[in-house]
């Protein structure tokens, strides 16, 4: 089943079902001359009225599984279109495009607010004045962002209030720099909108009051993000969060810089169907808090731990988790080979490890070899400031048949030995990325001969890596994307200008990720191409600077 909706002015393009003939009514317009002529005869005008009442909302229908012609209907009469399939419509066009169609007529201002499901706002203290007739309007919405300028007045309780009385439908809700917000806004607010999923704070000044409100009244909560939440920072005064009615439901928790964030230890601890738990830099010591939760919550399948006072303990107490999937142990200088060790004999279903070692060498081969021993199904493996050699290398690449991502970053140990033991043996590799680490043009031969399956590579700041080891690796096969920053060199006359490919936006998201990229040998070359022609612009007008410059300070 295809369907195919796209606006022309005030013509609407849909696909008839085999089952409705259409009554012939003339011919196309000069605008058909690119249909087939075996196809233009079955092109027609066919009123909205009347498709309406051959059952136009059954062949809109996802579930229809009836076959779809090759004809064209063009619907003029836009008017006689009925509201929902008119707002099915609206559904495709972008955020820019349904603004302007709601300007064409009072009628589709009213239907285009009706279906709009989901709406982002400045949540500036003005914004209060505007609600009642801004939430008529968009009456239908379930997902809210409410940001604020940190620089600006937010709105305060009595926005929110009416707010959640229009909206008593709101799954999620985002609320970023809203510090005007207090605990008995935030608790009415729970109050109303009792069927909120998804809840993600920043920036904000409520405190636990606040925060018990939602998880008691907010039953169907699934994920909860906390970053900046000011008003838990006094450790002496705070009541704990409580797991309340969402302790259930709720499957995601991620705190973000939180002073006192151990207060949101009973909500983790107690929160008993809880797949992923996020802690990036909390202050305090963590060791205790993850034993608990470990203890209780045995469904634990994804873990992120940045930033955070814990030790080999609070490593080792995951192996009480052995649905563990997922683990990012990133800038955690006190664990080391012996907390990863009882992690990872327990935990046998890993599939993606990011170790962030800062440079340490308090996790090394010891560590990464027992890894290998231990989880089979390693698919994705990001080392940074982490030193392996060849032997843990060659642990990894025969016991993890499935790995397919790699990452080396920072390591003083990747040379081009190493990077010719990963072309020889890791043979299921499909991406690789390398950053500041000290391999040549050596290494990137190795890899253009071995990695048979390998689809993407990137290297970033490898200073011993020139255009000639990018050369070797687009040689090498024709789908593989190369992503390097190598330099070129080119002497034109007797200016020598370099040349440097500006680097990707993330050095490490497209490797490991599974992210597209369009660094294939074509559009690289065109990148070098005008990255040389803006070069000589630059270079040319900085040298017509400095001679008028000298020129200027001569004449003085």
């Amino acid at each position: 089943m295809t369907r195919d909706y796209r606006t022309v002015n005030t013509f609407v393009f849909l696909r008839l079902p085999e089952n409705i003939a259409p009554p012939w009514m003339g011919q196309l317009p000069s605008s058909t001359a690119g249909v087939p002529s075996r196809r233009r005869n079955d092109v027609v005008y066919k009123s909205c009225g009347s498709m309406a009442e051959q059952d136009l909302p059954v062949f809109l229908s996802p579930l229809m599984a009836k076959k779809i012609d090759d004809g064209l209907c063009v619907a003029n009469g836009i008017s006689n279109l009925p509201d929902d399939c008119l707002a099915c419509v609206f559904q495709f066009l972008g955020t820019g495009d349904r603004k302007r169609t709601s300007l064409v007529c009072r009628r589709w201002l009213a239907v285009e607010g009706r279906s709009r499901h989901r709406l982002s706002l400045n949540a500036q203290s003005d914004l209060l004045p505007v609600a009642p007739s801004l939430f008529s309007r968009f009456d239908a919405v379930t997902k809210l962002s409410l940001k604020c300028d940190r620089r600006s007045v937010s709105i305060g309780d009595d926005a929110l209030i009416l707010i959640s009385l229009r909206c008593q439908n709101l799954t999620r809700l985002k609320l970023r720099s809203c510090r005007q917000l207090t605990d008995s806004g935030m608790a009415t607010f729970a109050k109303n909108c009792k069927k909120l999923k998804k809840l993600s704070v920043g920036s904000c000044t409520f405190g636990a009051k606040g925060m018990n409100a939602v998880v008691d009244n907010c039953s169907s909560l699934e994920e909860l993000s906390v970053k900046r939440l000011r008003g838990i920072a006094d450790a002496d005064s705070m009541e704990p969060i409580r797991p309340g009615l969402a302790a259930s439901s709720l499957r995601m928790i991620c705190l973000k810089d939180l002073y006192n964030g151990q207060c949101f230890a009973p909500l983790i601890i107690g929160s008993k169907n809880l797949r992923t738990l996020r802690l990036f830099r909390c202050s305090g010591d963590w060791d205790a808090v993850l034993k608990l939760v470990t203890n209780n919550v045995k469904g634990l399948n994804e873990a992120h731990l940045e930033r955070l006072q814990v030790s080999d303990v609070g490593l080792a107490a995951f192996s009480n988790c052995q649905n563990l999937e997922i683990l990012h142990l990133l800038k955690t200088p006190d664990c080391t080979n012996l907390g990863l060790t009882s992690m990872a004999e327990s935990c046998k279903l890993l599939r993606k490890l990011h170790i962030d070692g800062w440079k340490t060498n308090r996790i090394d081969d010891e560590g990464l070899i027992n890894v290998a021993k231990n989880c089979p199904n390693l698919q994705e493996l990001v080392l940074i400031g982490v030193n392996p050699t060849c032997a843990s290398l060659e642990r990894l690449a025969s016991n993890c048949q499935k790995l397919e991502r790699l990452a080396l970053c920072g390591s003083e140990t990747i040379g081009d030995d190493v990077i010719g033991c990963i072309a020889a043996k890791c043979t299921t590799l499909r991406k690789l990325c390398i950053k500041s680490c000290p391999v040549s043009d050596h290494g990137m031969k190795a890899l253009a001969l071995g990695c048979p399956n390998l689809v993407k590579i990137k290297v970033k700041k490898c200073k011993g890596v020139t255009s000639d080891g990018a050369t070797w690796l687009r040689a090498s096969r024709d789908l593989l994307a190369v992503n390097l920053d190598a330099i070129v060199v080119e002497n034109q006359n007797t200016n020598a200008e370099v040349v440097e490919e500006p680097p990707a936006a993330s050095d490490l998201g497209g490797c490991v990720n599974g992210g597209s990229s369009s660094s294939t040998r074509r559009s690289t070359s065109l990148k070098a191409r005008l990255g040389l022609i803006s070069g000589r612009n630059i270079v040319s007008c900085t040298l017509r600077r400095w001679s008028s410059f000298n020129g200027g300070s001569h004449s003085h």
